[in-house]
C-alpha cells in the first residue's frame, strides 16, 4: 500500500501527509481571506481494465470500511474507524465527499466489476498543485491483494493524472518494507527518488518512506505508456 493522504480533520502529528503543511491560516488579513479557494471537484467513474471500476464514495460502501477497520495496518495510515461503527463510517463516506468538495482532491473506492463489491480505495490529492505536484495513495482490503487491483487502479488514475488534467509530477511515498507496492510503482514507471527518514508518523512512531516520482514529461516505462485503459 502507498501511503495515503489523511482525511480532513486528522489532527497535526497523527499520519500528516509527507510533505504537507496546514491547510488553515487564521491569521486576519492573511492571503487566505481574499483569495478563492479551489473550486470543487467532480470525482468520474472509470474503468480499471475489464475487471475493476473507479468510482466516488457511496454510502453503500460501509461494509468496505467495517472490513479495513479491521486491518492492522489501514486505521494506522488513514482515519478509517477502529473500533468500528456506524456513525464513524457514515462521517469517513462524508469526509471523501468533503475533499471533492473543497478541491482537496480525488477519493475514489475501488469496486470489483463482476459484482460491485468494493474492495480498496485510491486517491489523487492536489493540496500541492499550485508547486507542479501532487500524491498518490491506495489501500486494499486483504481479499483484494494478490490480484492486480493495486496496479490496475494506480495505472489508471497515473494515467488520468498526467493524459486529462495534466499534473507536471506525480509522487508515491512508500514504507521500504513493501515490496509489493514498490513493484507496482516501478512497473508502471514510477522511479524512486530516495529514502525520507522518520517522514511520515505511522501510529505510535515515526517511520521512514521511500519517495517515487513520475514526471510529465517522462517517457513510457518499459516500452509501455502510462495511459488509462
Amino acid at each position: 500500500m502507498a501511503a495515503p493522504e489523511p482525511d480532513p480533520g486528522r489532527a497535526p502529528g497523527t499520519g500528516s501527509t509527507p510533505g504537507t503543511t496546514a491547510d488553515t491560516d487564521d491569521t486576519p488579513g492573511s492571503a487566505q481571506d481574499s483569495a478563492p479557494g479551489p473550486a470543487p471537484l467532480t470525482v468520474p467513474s472509470m474503468s480499471a481494465g475489464p475487471d475493476f471500476v473507479l468510482r466516488p464514495w457511496e454510502m453503500s460502501d460501509l461494509p468496505l470500511i467495517r472490513e479495513a477497520s479491521l486491518d492492522p495496518y489501514i486505521p494506522l495510515i488513514t482515519t478509517i474507524p477502529a473500533p468500528y461503527s456506524e456513525a464513524a463510517a457514515e462521517a469517513f463516506v462524508r469526509r471523501q465527499w468533503e475533499r471533492a468538495a473543497t478541491g482537496a482532491g480525488y477519493p475514489f473506492a475501488i469496486v470489483r466489476s463482476r459484482d460491485r463489491r468494493p474492495v480498496g480505495a485510491i486517491g489523487l490529492w492536489l493540496r500541492e498543485l499550485p508547486e507542479g505536484r501532487a500524491s498518490l495513495g491506495y489501500w486494499l482490503t486483504d481479499l483484494a491483494r494478490g490480484q492486480g487491483v493495486a496496479r490496475a487502479a494506480l495505472r489508471t488514475v497515473t494515467g488520468w493524472a498526467l493524459r486529462d488534467l495534466g499534473v507536471p509530477r506525480l509522487q508515491l511515498y512508500i514504507e521500504p518494507w513493501s515490496t509489493a507496492s514498490a513493484r507496482i510503482a516501478e512497473d508502471i514507471g514510477f522511479r524512486r527518488e530516495g529514502l525520507l527518514r522518520g517522514w511520515q508518523q505511522v501510529g505510535d512512531e515515526r517511520r521512514d518512506m521511500a519517495v517515487y516520482a513520475l514526471l510529465n514529461s517522462d517517457g513510457p516505462a518499459d516500452g509501455r505508456a502510462v495511459t488509462a485503459h
